[in-house]
């Protein structure tokens, strides 16, 4: 059994609701279907997503929301006109949609979820209706009836252990199953949307509470490249990697995936297959368990991130005072302030944060705060800081790929600020400033797959 998740680049007209339909028919064992709400028609167009957040804020704000519910609701009909489906889908879709702000909310938040919500419900009852018409037996599944159970957070849901248990329940039948994507309830009963990546949260649930053979979640990329292609031409497609890799990679900026995504799938040990909705015939990208992977090259990828900032301190004896970084810590957990890594010396010590959580105001109160309390020789936040994440499963087993990564950079001018190498040694993490971080990834990115600089790689290039 497979569960298939498609993207709303996927279904964003009746055209793509063609192709995601053909997909389906083309193989029996996709049983399980997850969906995201109809994304953008062309570059110029708004996403469901995004004209039913304005309909939310003018409910919210007491204002007449018909010019939107309008829009909204035509995108749904174009879908029901190109397949000519009868009057009462469409009409059912519609109603549902006109009573969102007769629903009862416990905040302005919870009704800003539930309104997110519905174009993944609604689009999710759509394509079941036109399965049907089209005599594919299909039916919608509520996460609320498949008992996807969530944290009490209207925007930013976890999903809780009992839905594992929910879903093992749930009959699977040769009838297709829809899903939405995005969305659980709360114990209370109220709608909460996932973060970041909803749908591909909600793929990975399900996939891991069916226990499915494989997760496809199709897009509108023919695979996971080895390189950003925005910065390296035609890279090096990925046919196959693993959880941790991915994670790393993710973490740095691959796009497909927001890293958090598919942890249910790797908790499942779920096989995960990114295919293209627009070329479905080719391979994609596989990500599979560590266990059996054998790797062909020595890096697998190589990402970039310039949403960091780091914070220098020095001071002599640092590393002989007892409770330095436990006061550190004490000052960051004062201002609900995370930090990404933690690299140090004798004397110094760099602190590396994710700048999403930070603003100005923060920034100049903590700073304050450590330099009265811990009283360092030096004190400078680095705003111009990015990060390389060179990954791959191969590393574990190769001397010298450190001097590989950093000769290319040293040639070319490029400073590296920090390296830290994990515990797994799959990854390498470089700190550069943010104008050298595309220079760097093309220069990493030539050294491994351009130049193939060792034997192991010659033999497999055309293996992998």
């Amino acid at each position: 059994m497979k569960v298939v998740k498609f993207g709303g680049s996927s279904l964003a007209d009746g055209a793509h609701f063609q192709k995601v339909i053909s997909i389906i028919k083309a193989d029996p064992a996709r049983q399980i279907v997850v969906v995201s709400a109809p994304g953008k028609r062309f570059s110029e167009d708004t996403k469901v997503t995004d004209l039913l957040i304005t309909y939310a804020q003018r409910v919210i704000d007491h204002q007449d929301p018909k010019t939107v519910v309008d829009k909204i609701s035509q995108r749904y009909q174009a879908i029901s006109d190109f397949f000519g489906l009868p009057a009462r889908p469409i009409d059912k879709i519609i109603k549902k949609l006109r009573s969102l702000p007769l629903e009862y909310y416990p905040s302005n938040t919870y009704l800003m979820a539930a309104f997110k919500a519905h174009g993944e419900r609604l689009n999710a009852m759509l394509l079941t209706a036109v399965l049907n018409h089209l005599n594919i037996p299909a039916r919608f599944v509520d996460p609320f009836e498949a008992g996807i159970i969530v944290t009490d957070d209207p925007s930013d849901a976890s999903v809780l252990p009992e839905t594992y248990e929910n879903l093992a329940h749930l009959k699977v039948t040769e009838e297709k199953l829809i899903f939405p994507g995005f969305f659980g309830f709360t114990p209370n009963g109220q709608i909460a949307t996932f973060s970041r990546g909803g749908s591909d949260i909600t793929g990975a649930i399900v996939s891991r509470g069916l226990k499915a053979d494989l997760y496809e979640n199709f897009t509108d990329v023919d695979a996971i490249y080895a390189a950003d292609p925005r910065i390296v031409d035609h890279p090096h497609a990925i046919k196959k990697m693993t959880y941790r890799e991915m994670r790393e990679l993710s973490y740095a900026g691959f796009s497909v995936f927001h890293d958090e995504a598919i942890i249910p799938a790797i908790e499942g040990q779920v096989p995960i297959n990114v295919k293209n909705t627009n070329h479905p015939e080719l391979p994609g990208t596989l990500i599979v368990p560590e266990d059996s992977f054998e790797p062909h090259r020595t890096i697998t990828g190589v990402a970039s991130s310039d949403r960091f900032a780091a914070l220098y301190l020095h001071r002599y004896l640092l590393n002989k005072e007892v409770c330095f970084t436990l006061k550190l810590l004490q000052i960051l957990y004062k201002y609900d302030v995370s930090y990404e890594h933690m690299p140090s010396g004798i004397d110094d010590l760099t602190i590396i944060f994710d700048k999403n959580q930070l603003d100005n105001e923060t920034i100049h109160e903590m700073c304050h705060d450590i330099k009265n309390t811990l009283h360092p020789d030096q004190l400078d936040w680095i705003d111009d800081y990015a990060i390389i994440m060179v990954v791959g499963e191969g590393m574990r087993s190769k001397v010298g790929t450190i001097e590989n990564i950093i000769r290319p950079l040293a040639e070319n001018n490029i400073g590296v600020h920090m390296i830290n190498q994990g515990a797994s040694r799959i990854s390498i993490m470089l700190g550069t400033k943010q104008a050298d971080a595309k220079k760097a990834v093309k220069q990493i990115y030539q050294q491994f797959f351009t130049c193939q600089t060792d034997t192991h790689e010659r033999s497999t290039t055309h293996a992998d």
